[in-house]
Order: C-alpha cells, then sequence, then structure tokens
C-alpha cells in the first residue's frame, strides 16, 4: 500500500478520524475564508467610493472618507451577521 492510504488505514492508531478535530478546522477555514472575503468587499466598495484618481498617496480627504468607509461597512456587516445569528437561534430552537 501508497503511504497515503496507510495513514488511514485501521492498524494506524485507532482507525477512527477525529471528527471533532476536522470540524474544528473546517470552521477555522471558512472564518478565514468569510474574513477574507469581507476584507476584499470592503476593500473594493470604499475604493470605488472614495478614490477619485489613484496615485502614489492618499491626500487627506481620501484617508477620511476610507476610514469612515470601512467604519460604516464593518458596522453594517456585524449588524447583520448579528441578525442571521439570532434568526439561526431562533430556527434551531423551534426544531
Amino acid at each position: 500500500m501508497d503511504s497515503f492510504g496507510s495513514d488511514y488505514s485501521p492498524s494506524a492508531g485507532s482507525g477512527k478520524m477525529d471528527t471533532g478535530t476536522i470540524m474544528e478546522q473546517v470552521k477555522v477555514q471558512i472564518a478565514v475564508a468569510n474574513a477574507q472575503e469581507l476584507l476584499q468587499r470592503m476593500t473594493d466598495k470604499c475604493f470605488k467610493k472614495c478614490i477619485g484618481k489613484p496615485g502614489g498617496s492618499l491626500d487627506n480627504s481620501e484617508q477620511k472618507c476610507i476610514a469612515m468607509c470601512m467604519d460604516r461597512y464593518m458596522d453594517a456587516w456585524n449588524t447583520v451577521s448579528r441578525a442571521y445569528n439570532s434568526r439561526l437561534q431562533r430556527e434551531r430552537a423551534r426544531m
């Protein structure tokens, strides 16, 4: 047998994969992907809104616009996330 197949054979350890560990790894990967998507969307939207002519540096008004845009975007994201999680919890409680 090749080395890949032997990692999951019954003779290797208990023969069971730790589903708790796998689930935690998946949750971490999903959280990282969500954070990357949030950052990408926020960057795209705030850049389009605040940067008129791209150059070597941002002027003060562009810096303030970017900071305010990012703050508003994060506030909106957090509000939607809380509402979504609350709804999920209510739906789970009904089941």
